[in-house]
């Protein structure tokens, strides 16, 4: 049986990561359209977005793929701490779009492509070649001109937006890597997605039904819990968020870091906010500015120039 070249499998990885990159940026406009439209607390959203992922990811790995619902105990702690990790990031993604709209939190959250460039060459011993680091500069210049961070009074009217929103970007950098790593662990991807979203749904559920003072985005009191009521349209789009494009976005892109080094996968997925500002556009009249256009464009340069070069690079047969 012939075996996939190293090129191959690298091509096969940019391809599943730029689909994945499409998929995702439909995320942000199914929330920002449910917090608007509902004003349901942003991580009681980000409850339900993880029960209904796992209850879908659960039905259909039990009809199609019994064999992935079956873990070894000695992975659960570490998917366990993968939760509780991605709950951290998700909660803050999801108040960043809450707080940002749709196409600025989705450009701010990767800022991540620094972080994660750089934690990979320090935890994974990972390569930061000249082209990576030409393709950092490019996004995170990207970044800065999608956000309006040049502009004094955007730090002034919406510094916790912009906070949130980078802390989601270093809390993104840390779910790639531990899906690199759950990757080098020999885990399945939908295993881990599956385990991942379950663990976090408890997280979430915990956080809002903890007793006291309610934290910023959740609920005040357990009756709340099931906010939309009888109004079955905010549940459809709930449960369309998470069986469609949360389900194979992540999928994907976890599927992605078992063919490409996390840095370069992320990287990939910084195309994300380009998707989502035409959608954005078209669906929630959110615009942007000239500079925020170029920003974009620099995101999407510094992706192209990654795989030039890399193009170029000699192959290695595996």
């Amino acid at each position: 049986m012939s075996t996939l070249t190293h090129d191959d499998s690298t091509a096969q990885g940019y391809l599943v990561a730029l689909a994945s990159s499409a998929i995702l940026s439909t995320t942000a406009v199914f929330i920002r359209y449910l917090t608007e439209t509902y004003h349901i607390p942003p991580l009681l959203l980000a409850f339900w977005r993880s029960f209904f992922v796992t209850l879908t990811l659960l039905l259909a790995l039990r009809l199609y793929r019994p064999h992935l619902l079956r873990l070894p105990q000695k992975h659960l702690p570490y998917l366990l701490g993968y939760g509780l990790l991605f709950a951290v990031f998700n909660g803050l993604w999801t108040l960043s779009v809450a707080l940002n709209g749709a196409a600025v939190a989705t450009v701010l959250v990767y800022s991540s492509a620094a972080f994660t460039a750089l934690l990979a060459r320090w935890l994974l011993k990972e390569p930061l070649s000249g082209a990576k680091l030409v393709a950092i500069v490019l996004s995170l210049a990207g970044c800065v001109l999608v956000a309006e961070a040049l502009n004094p009074d955007v730090w002034a009217t919406n510094f916790m937006g912009i906070l949130t929103g980078t802390l989601a970007g270093l809390g993104y950098a840390v779910y790639s890597l531990m899906g690199r790593s759950a990757a080098q662990r020999g885990l399945n991807p939908w295993t881990t997605l599956l385990y991942v979203f379950g663990f976090a749904a408890v997280f979430f559920l915990l956080a809002n039904l903890l007793p006291g003072q309610p934290t910023v985005g959740t609920i005040a009191a357990p009756a709340e819990l099931f906010w939309y009521g009888t109004a079955w349209l905010g549940w459809g789009v709930t449960i369309l968020l998470a069986a469609g494009p949360t389900v194979a976005g992540f999928g994907l892109y976890n599927t992605s870091l078992s063919l490409l080094p996390s840095s370069v996968a992320n990287l990939l997925l910084t195309t994300e906010p380009v998707f989502t500002a035409v959608l954005a556009y078209l669906f929630l009249r959110e615009q942007l500015s000239g500079r925020q256009i170029v920003g974009s464009l620099l995101i999407l340069g510094g992706v192209l120039f990654l795989r030039w070069r890399n193009g170029r690079a000699p192959s290695v047969k595996t």
